[in-house]
């Protein structure tokens, strides 16, 4: 007679075991590789962005939840310094990815490759406070660039090109231009040259060749270039305190957060400009790939395969 009909009850499958349950789900032992990644970012980036809003929320009299954020968009001295960050940033990061194109398209064709990178690459090593230093030196009322123009006849007074908006722009130019030059050097390495000599082949210029072919090859991987490096030009702070007027036309959000922490002793407020410093990176980064995804869709480059 069948076990179902002596009511016996059927035998059962063991359950596998935890290793090949985690293994179906994607969690194998090369997944766990990235645990330790992932704290990292939990104990660098997460917590103190939580705890950063945590304690924006938190103001210093004991107001009311949105206290400091209503007295940032409510007083001109304060929410102007986000149009002056960004009056700064934009420009320096289009300009940044501009130049280094064309230099990077080529430098890829260059035999010594590698000794022209170092050279373009230098100002990057010497960072932003040595930066600054050598254009008060160069760029300043008495500094060699005014001296040689006034010994020449060219200009009667020295040129103010440092302590205003210019010796700032200039300082992140020169600082950001590497960056930008090494991310744009390596989409233009990542393209097909055979594509750019078959329409060559079929007579199109040098400039339709650009154009056509290169420009929507590099169209993905400008847009992040120029995401990044405005993200890192928003962020100024020693170039707008060492070569321009941190009281003035150089009075960027990330000052205004740090005399609210520093000066003031009032980190709640520091903190909610933080916060919105870094809002409104994500929102100009969320317009900027919105508006590439309406003109363009598709491979980030033309690979060599």
């Amino acid at each position: 007679m069948s076990a179902t009909m002596t009511g016996a009850p059927e035998p059962t499958e063991p359950r596998p075991r935890l290793r090949i349950r985690l293994a179906a789900r994607g969690m194998d032992g090369v997944t766990l590789l990235a645990a330790p990644a992932l704290l990292f970012t939990v104990a660098l980036f997460l917590y103190p962005a939580a705890y950063g809003v945590w304690l924006s929320l938190r103001p210093l009299h004991h107001a009311w939840l949105l206290a400091n954020y209503v007295h940032f968009f409510t007083t001109p001295y304060q929410y102007d310094t986000i149009f002056t960050t960004l009056w700064l940033s934009l420009p320096i990061s289009l300009l940044t990815v501009a130049a280094s194109v064309p230099i990077a398209l080529r430098v890829r064709r260059m035999r010594h490759q590698r000794v022209l990178t170092t050279i373009l690459v230098v100002p990057i090593t010497l960072g932003t406070v040595l930066t600054a230093q050598g254009l008060l030196n160069y760029l300043g009322p008495l500094g060699w660039f005014n001296r040689t123009l006034l010994a020449a006849g060219v200009i009667s007074e020295p040129l103010l090109l440092v302590h205003n908006y210019w010796g700032v722009f200039l300082s992140q130019v020169i600082v950001g231009f590497p960056f930008s030059f090494l991310l744009i050097l390596s989409y233009v390495s990542g393209l097909d040259p055979s594509l750019e000599n078959a329409a060559a082949m079929l007579g199109a210029r040098p400039g339709a060749r650009f154009r056509r072919v290169i420009l929507p090859l590099l169209a993905s991987g400008l847009v992040t270039t120029f995401c990044l490096s405005f993200v890192q030009a928003f962020a100024v702070f020693p170039s707008a305190v060492l070569v321009g007027a941190p009281s003035g036309a150089t009075r960027v959000i990330s000052i205004a957060a740090y005399r609210a922490a520093y000066e003031q002793y009032d980190y709640s407020m520091g903190s909610a400009i933080a916060i919105i410093m870094a809002l409104v990176q994500m929102l100009v980064v969320a317009v900027v790939f919105r508006v590439q995804g309406l003109f363009y869709r598709g491979p980030m480059s033309g690979g060599k395969g």
